[in-house]
């Protein structure tokens, strides 16, 4: 049982005790903390929520939206939606914030508070602490009967965000239509299943080429909803069986994106950014930025168009800051997540599939052979469980010492430069872990790389 509080929202564990977990005590809390901010900011007294189809978003989405309206606030519900919809809606509809009810790609016990400011972006890390502290003093002021808020529902949100898709002008809905793509979809019984399916209709995509895989949306993943290659067997296999052009999966908020080649072959989530990168690119020279824990193919692409790239902090505030730094015109994770700024400043599965079916079909190549045109680099991404208590300064100075030889990056976790490859070990902002991400051209050398890392963590530890 787990809470944790970082930049990346208040996420926890469902059920336990008070403090240790996201107990309706603490929904109540943050969701109360969060919204006396928000009034702190200005007078605009409106706020936009939604949730993944998580099995306790129902139930976390009844304690928010009473909170919110008992600090005087107007909530503005999107129900069951996604989490770049949210943060489009935000914008759209003119509101001070918002809260997403999504733990991510965490297993379904998971749930979490992701927060917005009025741009529909993430709360700065600044700003989080400020809302903590309010949480921690309990300092809220409800208001009398007279001045409670409002509870108003928006089922049009997603058309909306799927509008402002099919209108961007790098998304050639022509060129789509004419690829006559047959696409297979692993929504992980989520909001995936009814965003996804929409948005290829919209594209020009027919219903009777779109196949959905775990499309009921009941929160009980079918399988991790991590999109790792362990966790979707049954995609490639159900791509290869039915001699689909695609196969898309995305997590349960639809932020993140990875793909399948037509032959079963994992296209791999770190080189769904480098590919729509490199369409961005091919049409508007520019800058990029991804997380330092994402490949270096994105680096190599972008010099390739002429173009700058900058590597930023893990955690979408921090690349998102870095691409506002370099105006970069592309970015993201390594993990999947596409941000396309003149869109919006958010990890989008949707804009990420209509930017990689239009480059698809413009390619005409298939998934397999636009894969074999950018560089092969191997990563290993692994992670060690941590316990209550543990020192994690004490386990990255012994590794440092151990390394010293060797380049070493210290503004987001440890990242050691080896000749020609690298590692990454950082502390997650989503679970109580580290993760030891390695790279190299050579697949077995980035395992033997993380595993010699895992090794030196457990002797510190």
């Amino acid at each position: 049982m787990a809470l944790i509080k970082s930049i990346s929202g208040i996420r926890g564990t469902i059920g336990g005790q008070p403090g240790n977990t996201l107990s309706p005590l603490d929904v109540v809390r943050f969701s109360a903390a969060f919204g006396t901010w928000l009034t702190h900011q200005s007078d605009n007294r409106k706020i936009v929520i939604g949730r993944d189809g998580r099995i306790s978003g129902e139930m976390v989405q009844g304690l928010v939206v009473n909170t919110l309206i008992a600090l005087g606030l107007d909530v503005i519900d999107l129900g069951l939606s996604t989490t770049p919809t949210v943060e489009m809606s935000v914008v759209f509809e003119k509101a001070a914030g918002g809260i997403i009810l999504t733990a991510s790609h965490n297993p379904r016990e998971w749930n979490a508070l992701k927060l917005l400011n009025g741009k529909g972006e993430f709360i700065s890390g600044e700003e989080g602490l400020k809302v903590l502290d309010i949480a921690a003093r309990e300092d809220f002021n409800f208001v009398s009967v007279d001045q409670l808020g409002s509870h108003t529902i928006n089922d049009l949100a997603l058309q909306q965000h799927i509008d402002a898709v099919i209108a961007y002008p790098l998304v050639d809905i022509t060129a789509i239509k004419k690829a006559k793509f047959s696409i297979v979809l692993d929504a992980i019984n989520s909001t995936g299943a009814i965003a996804v399916p929409a948005l290829l209709k919209a594209l020009g995509v027919a219903p009777k080429d779109i196949t959905v895989l775990n499309g009921e949306v009941n929160g009980k993943f079918a399988h991790n909803p991590e999109p790792l290659p362990e966790n979707l067997r049954e995609l490639c296999t159900e791509v290869n069986k039915q001699k689909a052009d695609l196969g898309i999966a995305v997590d349960p908020d639809v932020d993140r994106l990875c793909f399948v080649c037509e032959d079963g072959s994992l296209f791999g989530e770190e080189y769904t950014l480098v590919a729509v990168a490199d369409y961005i690119l091919s049409q508007r020279k520019g800058n990029t930025v991804s997380n330092m824990s994402s490949t270096r193919a994105l680096h190599d692409i972008t010099v390739k168009h002429g173009g700058v790239y900058t590597a930023s902090a893990v955690g979408e505030v921090n690349v998102v800051t870095k691409m506002k730094e370099v105006h970069a015109v592309i970015g993201g994770e390594g993990n999947g997540g596409i941000i396309v700024p003149d869109l919006h400043y958010g990890r989008d599965a949707l804009i990420g599939i209509a930017l990689f079916l239009t480059h698809l079909a413009k390619e005409k190549k298939s998934a397999r052979q636009l894969r074999n045109t950018y560089p092969d680099y191997f990563m290993s991404k692994n992670k060690i469980e941590l316990s209550s208590g543990f020192d994690i300064k004490k386990i990255f100075d012994h590794i440092k010492k151990k390394y010293k030889k060797n380049k070493i990056h210290t503004e987001d976790g440890l990242k050691i430069e080896f000749e020609n490859d690298w590692v990454h070990l950082r502390t997650s902002n989503t679970e109580p872990i580290i993760r030891i991400y390695a790279e190299s051209n050579f697949e077995t050398t980035a395992a033997n790389i993380a595993k010699r890392l895992m090794q030196d963590i457990n002797e510190a530890k």
